[in-house]
């Protein structure tokens, strides 16, 4: 197995870094202009514009945006949103509807979450077919950019639920974040889709992709954070001397570094073998069994080194950083509050080890 990024998703990367070289934005401000350079569109299919590109070229340009910290929907659009249709498989009405727009700058998301259950793998919520219509009821908690996503994917007991995010019956309610994304919860009464909106299956498809694309991010934010970190210690001078020439700083930095370079390895081997199955769809050879166990195992892996790994790390280099960190200004409070959300949508260190130790212990 070869971990190298190919062409495509070097190029892909190389747009995200000449963008952002040209932008000074690093928030929502960014996402029309995200949408205009054709980032969108990459993993789209041909006949709706986009270049048909899979889950890796995704993974890069979502590292890239995260090493600059950049706060916008993409993660919860392709991440959570399209990488899952794709793999799902969507009835041609319905991806007429939702691909062209997401190349113009439609926002996507998913409600992963239910109350006391993250990732939740037996969802409450409810659909219940009339007629042509679904309604779909139950409660979701940490859907980030509810309140701006054209359309929500909703995990029910009979499968993944495309609902339109104005639909009547919908009640959000604002949830506290680190980073200051909009996050809500929701209530859903009975709120009525079209039948073929409700796509059976698709469960461990969008977890398995929300947890690659998580740890992709998580990669490029311990990225950045280090190379910002690692500029500051070594700029930065005390009693004479820069920071870096001190013992215990270089002792500091460089378990900072060990981190990324494990997170790293954790998030290239998960995605690397979940694209490797994601063409099976597309009349691709099967998928062994053994396969798809030491993919989920490689993800399960993921997530606790990012629950556990990632915000330990961003505290040290908060520490590195003194009091200029505390800072809003300086750009170190965008990594540790993304780092803080991203683990909490994880569930958290000690959740993780549970559901690996799970993992372990029925092998």
């Amino acid at each position: 197995m070869d971990f190298t990024r190919d062409e495509s998703q070097d190029a892909v990367a190389e747009v995200v870094v000449s963008l952002l070289e040209r932008e000074s934005a690093r928030d929502i401000a960014l996402w029309p202009v995200i949408a205009d350079s054709g980032l969108l569109a990459v993993p789209l299919p041909e006949r709706f514009g986009g270049d048909e590109m899979g889950l890796l070229e995704v993974c890069a340009m979502l590292t890239e945006l995260a090493t600059d910290a950049v706060q916008t929907p993409a993660l919860s659009t392709l991440g959570f949103g399209v990488l899952p249709l794709l793999a799902i498989g969507v009835p041609d009405a319905l991806a007429e509807k939702v691909f062209p727009a997401v190349a113009t700058g439609a926002v996507l998301t998913a409600a992963l979450h239910e109350a006391g259950a993250p990732f939740t793998v037996k969802p409450e919520t409810t659909a219940v077919a009339d007629g042509a219509t679904v309604r779909i009821s139950g409660q979701k908690v940490a859907v980030p950019y509810a309140d701006t996503a054209r359309w929500i994917l909703v995990p029910t007991e009979a499968g993944i639920a495309v609902v339109d995010g104005d639909a009547p019956g919908i009640t959000r309610t604002a949830s506290p974040t680190s980073d200051g994304v909009p996050e809500f919860s929701l209530r859903l009464d009975a709120v009525q889709i079209p039948v073929e909106h409700l796509l059976p299956g698709g469960l461990t498809e969008l977890h398995r992709l929300a947890l690659a694309c998580l740890g992709s991010v998580a990669d490029g934010l311990l990225k950045g954070v280090l190379a910002l970190t690692a500029e500051h210690v070594r700029t930065r001078e005390q009693f004479g001397k820069p920071l870096a020439e001190f013992q215990a700083v270089a002792q500091q930095i460089a378990d900072v570094y060990v981190v990324s370079r494990t997170l790293h390895a954790a998030a290239a081997s998960a995605t690397w073998a979940l694209a490797q199955e994601l063409p099976v769809a597309n009349g691709g050879d099967a998928v062994s069994a053994a396969h798809r166990e030491r993919t989920d195992d490689d993800l399960d892996v993921l997530a606790y080194t990012v629950a556990s790994e990632l915000p330990a790390a961003l505290q040290k280099c908060h520490h590195l950083h003194g009091g200029i960190g505390v800072d809003v200004t300086h750009p170190l409070h965008r990594y540790y509050s993304q780092a803080k959300d991203i683990a909490r949508w994880l569930g958290g260190e000690s959740f993780r080890l549970d559901r690996l130790g799970a993992r372990c212990s029925s092998n």
